[in-house]
């Protein structure tokens, strides 16, 4: 039997109450519950819908977030004053994260995430509804047999234990959204949830303590969940401010998981992941044994995975290097006896080879462009470049570079216009990215190219003629080539002071 048939089989005298402005999805969710249910009232905003649950007794409300005169959450607050058993489900979509965060702090028993999904709803109710039959049942049962009340309350435990699925199942997909907002990141958290349990698991926690910091390392950067996309896509170093920003996903993390009873243990470590020993860490600059003992292992656990992580603006630690910086730091950022137990655990460890930074979807791509990309000319700006040179030094993918120099660029510009010499440029990207399609371009300061390869490409300079001669052969054009194992260029300022010992201007 499918889902819609048990749901209409059990639903007979169960009443909801529906409240939602778009007008389009209350006609449309509105006719096709009416359709399993036989009452179903509507209501356009969380104020009518109000006074209209005041004014009835329903099984179930459904209610959308952003409604004008009285939105959804003020409603619900509303009605958990009145009833506190009240079975409340939401319409929501991943984009209202900060209302998503206040229903669960409302205790609502499920969402519907937008764009509707009729087979996913369907699962939705049929749950709810089941578990307000099983209710209405222990109500007309609770007076009979001791055997009954204990076979009940089996049951009541089951609702919970549904409950406690329907947070972790929350809590789980809001970590995914901010690893998929994060791609940068991705699979962070789920490695220093393990890393975690091993170092806990060799210092002989006991398996409850085991699967506690396990799940406090899924969780421990869910606060990202506040933090702007422009500090946290930004794939390259922060600044100060972004810095400081950030920072405060630990508090945001914290504050939201206290409120949740099953979840106050995991607060407790996540808000001091970011301690140290010697009390430089943040947010509450703790130290020493100041920091409770599954912290102290966490912080190791996210520290090592972010050294054994390639970042784009920092190549990944060897295994060995790892350890040994874990030492290094032995009494000043990680408790001494952590430490030990740590390099221990790792010492045998099988990293994953293929963590990088570099994007890989379009979307991705696109996200990239945001901070890397030349807005002029379309290839990766100066700033990338210098990136990608510090991260080849680990990856070593890169063995050459042809720097492209267009002379008289500056005549060019006086006697034609700005405008036209941003054409220019654009002309010469393009040209160096249809020839050049495998190769990575960018721009220079201003009116240079580098282009980037890894394995040695002459720069066919008959490309560009019919440029020169539109300029009435005013620019020039010559490019030289690099080794860049040879040259040892690790970064832009190692190739800037080769142009400058050869006398070149950039």
């Amino acid at each position: 039997m499918s889902i819609l048939k048990q749901l209409k089989t059990i639903s007979s005298n169960i009443s909801i109450l529906y409240v939602e402005d778009d007008q389009t999805l209350l006609e449309s969710l509105s006719t096709y519950l009416k359709l399993i249910f036989d009452h179903v009232d509507t209501a356009e905003d969380g104020k009518s819908g109000l006074e209209k649950f005041n004014q009835n007794k329903y099984d179930i409300v459904i209610t959308d977030i952003q409604m004008p005169n009285m939105n959804g959450l003020e409603m619900i607050e509303a009605i958990r004053e009145k009833d506190a058993d009240q079975e409340i489900l939401i319409t929501t979509a991943f984009s209202e994260v900060p209302y998503l965060i206040k229903a669960i702090e409302l205790d609502v028993n499920g969402y519907i995430i937008k764009p509707i999904n009729f087979d996913k709803i369907n699962t939705t109710l049929y749950k709810v509804v089941s578990r307000i039959n099983m209710l209405h049942e222990n109500e007309r049962y609770k007076t009979k047999l001791e055997e009954m009340v204990k076979q009940r309350t089996a049951e009541n435990l089951i609702l919970q234990k549904e409950k406690i699925d329907n947070y972790e199942k929350t809590l789980l997909s809001l970590v995914e959204l901010v690893e998929k907002r994060d791609t940068y990141t991705g699979g962070h958290s789920l490695r220093v949830a393990k890393y975690s349990r091993l170092i806990a698991e060799h210092m002989n926690y006991s398996k409850e303590e085991c699967d506690l910091i396990y799940s406090a390392g899924i969780l421990h950067d869910i606060g990202k969940i506040e933090t702007p996309d422009a500090v946290l896509l930004n794939p390259g170093k922060l600044d100060e401010l972004q810095f400081s920003i950030i920072k405060e996903h630990v508090t945001t993390g914290t504050k939201m998981l206290s409120k949740i009873p099953m979840y106050k243990e995991h607060s407790k470590i996540i808000a001091q992941h970011h301690e140290r020993y010697d009390g430089k860490g943040y947010p509450n600059g703790l130290k020493g044994d100041e920091i409770i003992p599954l912290a102290r292992i966490m912080i190791i656990a996210d520290a090592f995975d972010a050294m054994t992580t390639n970042r784009i603006y920092k190549p990944k630690m060897s295994l060995s290097s790892a350890l040994e910086e874990l030492d290094r730091f032995s009494g000043i950022q990680f408790h001494p006896e952590v430490v030990k137990v740590a390099i221990e655990v790792f010492k045998d460890l099988t990293l994953e080879e293929n963590i990088i930074q570099l994007p890989a979807t379009e979307m991705e791509k696109k996200k990239f462009a945001f901070y890397f990309e030349d807005q002029l000319t379309c290839t990766y700006n100066k700033t990338y470049l210098d990136l990608f040179l510090i991260q080849n030094k680990n990856t070593k993918k890169a063995k050459f570079i042809n720097v492209l120099f267009i002379h008289n660029y500056g005549i060019y510009n006086d006697k034609y216009g700005w405008d036209k010499g941003d054409l220019l440029l654009k002309s010469v990207a393009n040209l160096l990215r249809k020839h050049y399609k495998e190769s990575f371009i960018f721009r220079l300061h201003g009116d240079d190219f580098a282009i980037v390869t890894n394995k040695k490409v002459s720069i066919d300079l008959s490309i560009f003629k019919d440029l020169v001669s539109k300029s009435n052969n005013l620019i020039r054009l010559e490019y030289k080539e690099l080794n860049i194992k040879k040259e040892q260029i690790g970064s832009l300022l190692d190739l800037e002071k080769l142009l400058l010992v050869d006398k070149i201007n950039i």
